[in-house]
């Protein structure tokens, strides 16, 4: 976006503001179902600043406008906001205080800073509202200001809403149900209200296209004990579902039609909502309700697949590896003889993929980097701004489908050219890192956030660190971020970040150069058992990636036996795995990058 159209916005809703008497508007990367990627309805965020990135939250007052993002998209955010007037506020900076503390510190005690209620989770809420009161200062929940400025805001997402059936559905409709009933009977709870679009999809075993690269659908679902009310755009669900779903009990609503139904719950109703994974707004309407609070049922119970859908996930990544054997053997064979750009990669491998059995769509946009464009570890290539892979240097690649088996996120960095002593090095610490997690054993319920360190220490070894977390659960043909798993010591210590058998989740250490290169290897990995003793059960990790790790790159003599035992034989099962899946140049490409080293 040019840098004046964020400027005439800005002015535009500081205008806005004034007539409503609001000294700050927070702007969030947020919907009314807390989705980490949003319809386009919702981006105001940026909208107002030509800011890209997933992740970010924006304040305006009248004489500041800054933006707070993580360390995934400092590069991309001073980029995007030079010209703007907008401030990159470096989140997680240590002298760089949250948009709360920020504001509190900022305003005069009487002023108003707003916030859309039906986009703030009600957890949030609750934390801001205790924050600034304690300042004086006034939040306001009841105003999307947005709404006042953009003239042609999109309309919701329209798609159509189908079933995920079986082989590939492992659990039936009426079994999700009557496993989140059984929870709600432990709290007490007459009626729960789920928001959050991958636990709704996951419950009623049904898909979407709302939302970019998640097979989701924008609804509310009110679950009772004998009954369950989806609120979502009528037209979405033809006759032929919508009587399959009456026959588990579940009643077609309008989308909007959520707030009239929770403010005619029964008063002696328990409502059961988790206040991380519902808005304010959207509960505040059930004022006059009895609620109890707790994390979705259903997000546990989603995280943890069972055998038989592990079996197809396993079946997933074999497809989705021999496509990127495809499409490796034709990046080796064209470089330097074809003009590729980043453009490029991502195209050709969403090309290969979508050859493979139940490929639906990609999982999130492929990230290419080339160079110094792989520091930015959630760097986009666009038309206007992408690099030509040519010359010496390191291409990362991340990358990722849905499948009716499954959900892929995997990635691995090539060298183009000869790669230095320098970034061998860092390369190496990378994947001693990825193989230490890879190899680890734990006591079932260690909190996942305790084996991040695993993965850290040998790039702590050089000196180096990473921004972001090591790992991430993934859906089965849902998100590919998912919780509540979360291998980051940064995470807020929980019982329920628990890792448990059949959580899948990524390995994904990195190491990062500004103005350089990027490195980062992800598999993704699910929980086994793998002893039981006296001290109790024990777990580790199975790779379900497969995919070759490029052994140029490797500075050999700094693996351990260990190590180097472990990398062979995860080529070795490669191969083994991938080879009936293969031929030609695709199949000469596996052999020649799963050879010992």
């Amino acid at each position: 976006m040019n840098p004046s159209s964020s400027v005439d916005r800005l002015q535009a809703l500081r205008a806005a503001m004034a007539v409503r008497n609001i000294d700050a508007c927070i702007i969030l990367t947020s919907d009314p179902h807390l989705s980490e990627y949003l319809p386009d309805h919702w981006q105001g965020r940026k909208w107002l600043s030509g800011f890209g990135g997933s992740a970010g939250t924006l304040v305006v007052s009248a004489e500041f406008a800054g933006l707070w993002t993580d360390s995934r998209y400092w590069e991309q955010a001073d980029a995007s906001l030079d010209g703007t007037g907008i401030q990159v506020m470096r989140s997680g900076a240590p002298d760089v205080a949250e948009p709360i503390s920020w504001l509190a510190e900022q305003l005069p005690r009487g002023a108003c800073v707003s916030v859309d209620g039906q986009v703030l989770a009600l957890r949030s809420q609750q934390q801001w509202q205790r924050d600034l009161t304690a300042h004086g200062i006034k939040l306001s929940c009841d105003a999307d200001v947005l709404d006042d400025i953009w003239a042609d805001r999109p309309q919701l997402p329209h798609e159509p809403v189908y079933e995920h059936l079986p082989p590939f559905a492992c659990r039936s409709r009426a079994e999700n149900l009557a496993a989140v009933r059984g929870q709600m009977k432990e709290y007490v709870a007459s009626w729960h209200l789920v928001s959050t679009l991958d636990d709704i999809a996951w419950v009623l075993n049904l898909r979407g296209n709302d939302v970019p690269h998640n097979p989701v659908f924008l609804a509310h679902l009110l679950i009772g004990m004998d009954t369950a009310r989806l609120f979502v755009a009528p037209d979405k669900i033809n006759s032929a579902l919508a009587e399959r779903l009456a026959l588990d009990g579940v009643r077609i609503e309008p989308y909007d039609g959520v707030a009239g139904a929770l403010a005619g719950l029964p008063e002696k109703a328990t409502l059961l909502i988790d206040p991380a994974r519902v808005t304010f707004g959207t509960v505040a309407a059930a004022a006059y309700v009895g609620k109890t609070e707790g994390v979705n049922p259903s997000h546990l119970f989603k995280s943890q697949k069972n055998a038989a859908e592990a079996d197809h996930v396993r079946a997933t990544m074999e497809q989705d590896g021999a496509a990127l054997c495809e499409f490796f053997a034709w990046f080796e064979s064209a470089l330097g003889t074809e003009r590729i750009t980043e453009i490029t990669v991502d195209e050709k491998i969403t090309d290969a993929r979508s050859r493979r059995p139940h490929f639906v769509t990609t999982s999130f946009g492929t990230i290419a980097a080339f160079n110094a464009n792989g520091a930015m570890p959630h760097y986009s290539a666009t038309p206007e701004s992408h690099a030509v892979i040519e010359g010496d240097g390191l291409l990362l690649i991340d990358s990722g489908g849905q499948y009716l088996g499954g959900t892929t996120d995997i990635t691995r960095v090539v060298p183009v050219g000869q790669p230095s002593a320098e970034q061998r090095h860092d390369y190496t610490a990378v994947l001693r890192g990825m193989i230490a997690l890879s190899c680890a054993v734990f006591p079932k319920g260690t909190s996942s956030s305790v084996l991040d360190t695993l993965a850290r220490t040998p790039i702590w070894q050089t000196g180096a660190d990473y921004g972001h977390g090591t790992g991430h659960g993934v859906g089965y043909f849902l998100n590919v971020h998912e919780g509540p798993q979360s291998i980051s010591y940064r995470a807020r210590p929980s019982p329920h970040l628990a890792m448990l058998p059949g959580m899948i989740t990524s390995n994904e250490p990195g190491l990062y150069r500004p103005g350089k290169w990027g490195i980062r290897i992800e598999n993704l990995v699910i929980a086994v058992p793998a002893l039981q003793t006296e001290f109790g059960e024990f777990l580790k990790f199975e790779t379900l990636t497969l995919c070759p790790i490029d052994t140029r790159c490797i500075e050999t003599q700094l693996l351990s036996p260990s190590e180097r035992a472990w990398l062979n034989a995860y080529h070795q099962e490669v191969r083994l795995r991938l080879t009936p899946l293969l031929q030609g140049e695709a199949l000469d490409w596996l052999q020649r990058r799963t050879e010992p080293v």
